[in-house]
């Protein structure tokens, strides 16, 4: 081939002398393109021990896929050098400056599937990149493991901790975020107090120390507290409004079951409806914001407050303990907090509503925990909304065997890892005014 062209392609492909484009062979039927790369010198430092000016002892035939050129598909093929050490004994295969060591595919497209499955499923990237899945999931583990091992971890200070399904039935992973750095720090399959021995162990492993977690937010669940106890000894606990709020239209809802199923028909004449199917309606609107109810709901809401039912009364506690959230941040007072928190539990403890009170005896238990839960700008928030990204990320890791790569995706995606490579397609760079070039 013309010296002209391979010295073209070895310049579009990055490659240093003694390496260069010996051929080129392009096969339009096939839709591929191949390059025979060739290694000129005759002699090499050992690539164990470094000693200079080794023989060469055989080459190994090896093969890479690469970024297309135009619309081919393209490949990368070189007899790879072995050298044999006269100073280590060792016979050993010289890395090549395209690719990493085991992989089959170039630097350049490992960047450019990074960066696909950044935005779209696992699998769809694969089929863009006409490679297969399983293969690609390898290589994302790969570069996330190594871009992990380099993250720093030495300024966490304030933490969230939630747990999320990843199959349907009872897999469940938890999942740490760093709540300054707003990113995601440690997953781990299981949701018990032993994921947070881990968090704390991976935690130091990246240069972090357990006694400067000064906060955690957690939901109220046994299992963490006893995990932050254990591993975070410095670390505070709050319960956010999400989750407070959340453990009360569960109530809210466990009222309102039993009351559609003891006294359907006292519902439907309390609040002036007809059918089950409206009071269903009714009870929906219930669980909304009062700015987002339609006309009808607030219509039966009118009448539904006024009334004697289980369900006015369950409405009216879960709408008060909100009220109690709204006043306590405003005025961001402890005290105030605590004396609104201390009559909403006794109202809701007096009010013969079975899941209420046991709601109030869970508040009285965490007192102090739902007290900074309500006066720290700290909440889990943002791992709520995270959660939805997560699950993002599940649906962009279908058909993964193991959750392993499920939590490799997640990392990928959320983690603000640092030392992951570049998307290669960079747009290019302007012709300066009057520059020209002809192509013979």
């Amino acid at each position: 081939m013309n010296k002209q062209i391979e010295a073209l392609f070895t310049t579009a492909l990055g490659l240093q002398a003694p390496w260069q484009v010996a051929k080129v062979e392009l096969d339009t039927t096939r839709r591929r393109i191949d390059f025979e790369v060739k290694y000129t010198a005759k002699r090499s430092a050992c690539p164990d021990c470094g000693l200079v000016d080794q023989g060469i002892h055989d080459h190994m035939p090896r093969s890479w896929r690469h970024l297309d050129f135009f619309q081919f598909e393209a490949w990368l093929h070189a007899d790879v050098p072995r050298i044999r050490c006269k100073d280590c004994g060792k016979t050993t295969q010289m890395p090549v400056p395209w690719a990493n060591e085991g992989s089959g595919f170039t630097l350049l497209f490992e960047a450019l599937a990074l960066s696909l499955v950044q935005e779209l499923p696992v699998s769809q990237a694969a089929r863009h990149m006409r490679v297969g899945s399983a293969r690609l999931w390898r290589r994302l583990d790969h570069y996330v493991s190594i871009a992990r091992e380099q993250d720093d971890m030495s300024s966490v200070r304030h933490i969230g901790i939630d747990e999320t399904s990843v199959k349907k039935g009872h897999a469940y992973i938890t999942v740490v975020h760093d709540l300054q750095a707003k990113r995601l720090l440690f997953a781990t399959p299981g949701r018990d107090h032993h994921t947070l021995e881990a968090f704390a162990q991976d935690l130091h492993a990246h240069g972090g120390d357990t006694r400067n977690v000064k906060h955690a937010c957690i939901d109220m669940s046994a299992a963490f507290a006893k995990g932050i106890a254990q591993s975070l000894p410095q670390a505070q606990i709050s319960y956010d409004r999400f989750h407070v709020v959340a453990l009360a239209n569960t109530a809210m809802d466990d009222v309102r079951r039993e009351e559609m199923r003891t006294s359907a028909d006292s519902v439907r004449e309390a609040v002036g409806l007809q059918d089950t199917k409206n009071v269903r309606q009714l009870f929906w609107g219930m669980c909304k914001d009062p700015s987002d109810w339609t006309k009808g709901q607030i219509n039966a809401m009118h009448w539904l407050q006024r009334s004697t039912l289980k369900s006015a009364r369950a409405w009216r506690l879960k709408q008060a303990l909100r009220e109690v959230y709204s006043q306590a941040v405003n005025a961001n007072s402890e005290n105030l907090a605590k004396s609104l928190l201390i009559k909403w539990i006794s109202w809701a403890r007096r009010s013969r509503l079975e899941p209420f009170k046991r709601l109030g005896a869970t508040l009285k238990r965490h007192f102090d925990g739902v007290i900074r839960g309500m006066l720290d700008g700290r909440s889990n928030a943002y791992v709520e909304a995270m959660n939805g990204l997560l699950q993002q990320a599940r649906t962009a890791a279908r058909g993964f065997r193991n959750v392993g790569n499920f939590i490799s995706i997640a990392y990928l995606r959320m983690s603000r890892l640092k030392h992951l490579p570049s998307n290669p397609l960079l747009p290019a760079l302007p012709r300066l005014v009057g520059q020209t070039h002809f192509c013979r």
